[in-house]
């Protein structure tokens, strides 16, 4: 017989040794050992920590599939036929990242699994483990790849046009991952299968931090626009090139950057952020005057509004900047979020359980996006976020607590069986 739940926290006790354990396990798996996680979707890293959870979900018991693209999703039956509660995140990293991005999500989400196995926790719902395949857009500058393949966002034929440096399409390294992308038929993920989905991640950001409170309860995700610059100008030797007779496209860029920086800070909402941290130089040699620097800019923002102002005023800081200094321009969105709020329902039961819990904890927005963000269009998302020491993330030194990732653990296990059993 399954014990029956009283209340939330009666019976929650995670594992912070097994957590522990697994969190440190795949950190070891990268392809730059020494200097932060590296592990892009499609390689044999990335494989290594697939066959590492797959076999823990075998021993689990767990009805388990693939698609198409490598979202991995994991089963735990309940005692009814119903759409279950999704959890879960990525385990793909930027490069020289580091080792609780995304897997604190995905480990939170085991442990959640063992807890109610072990314990026999009675739910009603199924709970879905997921694993977003390609979430930091590392292999082609496509972030949440996975996901927005899941949601029909992406489709078979867009993966044959996105490509990585290399020009080797998304499409082929997945074909070639022996993912079955040529056979299979793309299945969109529905409110039929799926009721909600919860994602623990690391906060990425200092807040919870520097105020000491070691759960955060998301509220809104932001928007992101993600935009590709051109700027042309004509190449010529450094040394002979009087200063007065160039048209030299680094400097062009250089004050549109810093204009960027000025139009975040000091013109936009406070909300606002924008950043320019991808640049390329042709022929980018020492001696040689360029003639075209391609560089990118990424601007989020909770709040529509900010983000149509930052794309509005950029556009208009290009045309002057290239004007003054008879330069040619190009200027392209390739890539676009909406902010989204995060379902009441999911919210308002994590808050719940955080009270029962006595846990201290603070309403927060995400300025990173996340795979939650894509599936809140077709499904209710909630979010539970854990301090980053010093707000550090996508480096060597992202840190977290593992007393917070077990607290942050238990907050989960409570929640989603709280929302099994409604």
């Amino acid at each position: 017989m399954l014990k029956k739940r009283k209340k939330a926290g009666d019976f929650v006790e995670s594992s912070r040794k097994r957590i522990e354990k697994d969190i440190e396990y795949i950190g070891n798996i990268t392809a730059t050992p020494g200097n932060g996680c590296t592990r892009f979707s499609y390689t044999e890293e990335d494989r290594k920590v697939r066959d590492y959870l797959l076999n823990i979900f075998k021993d689990l018991d767990l009805d388990v599939s693939i698609d198409a693209v490598g979202n991995i999703r994991a089963k735990y039956k309940g005692e009814e036929e119903l759409p279950s509660i999704m959890i879960g995140s990525h385990i793909d990293t930027v490069k020289n990242g580091g080792k609780f991005d995304g897997v604190v999500g995905v480990i939170t989400a085991l442990e959640t699994l063992r807890v109610i196995k072990e314990k026999n926790i009675k739910i009603k719902r199924p709970i879905e483990l997921i694993i977003f395949a390609e979430e930091e857009g590392s292999n082609f500058g496509v972030t949440m790849l996975g996901s927005k393949y899941l949601i029909g966002y992406l489709k078979k034929e867009d993966l044959k046009e996105i490509k990585n440096d290399q020009e080797v399409s998304a499409y082929d390294m997945i074909k070639n991952f022996d993912l079955r992308i040529e056979e299979e038929d793309q299945k969109i993920i529905s409110k039929s299968e799926v009721e909600c989905m919860i994602e623990t991640h690391v906060e990425q950001g200092g807040i919870l931090d520097t105020e000491n409170i070691p759960v955060g309860i998301v509220d809104a995700i932001a928007g992101m626009k993600t935009c590709k610059v051109l700027i042309k100008g004509t190449s010529n030797h450094a040394g002979s090139t009087p200063m007065d007779l160039r048209q030299d496209p680094m400097t062009g860029a250089a004050e549109i950057i810093l204009g960027i920086e000025k139009l975040a800070k000091e013109e936009a909402l406070d909300t606002t952020v924008g950043t320019v941290g991808k640049i390329f130089s042709k022929p980018n040699s020492t001696n040689v005057i360029p003639e075209q620097i391609e560089f990118y800019i990424d601007t989020r923002d909770v709040k529509p509004d900010g983000l149509d102002f930052m794309i509005k005023e950029i556009k208009k800081l290009i045309e002057k900047v290239c004007k003054k200094r008879k330069l040619e321009s190009e200027f392209k969105v390739i890539g676009k979020n909406e902010s989204v709020v995060l379902s009441e329902e999911i919210k308002g039961t994590i808050e719940k359980v955080a009270k029962e819990k006595d846990y201290k904890y603070k309403k927060i927005n995400s300025g990173a996006v996340h795979d939650a963000a894509m599936l809140a269009e077709i499904l209710d998302v909630g979010m539970i976020f854990v301090p980053s020491i010093k707000g550090k993330s996508h480096c060597p030194q992202e840190l977290t607590k593992y007393e917070d990732i077990k607290q942050g653990c238990d907050l989960l296990i409570d929640s989603v069986v709280e929302l099994c059993n409604k």
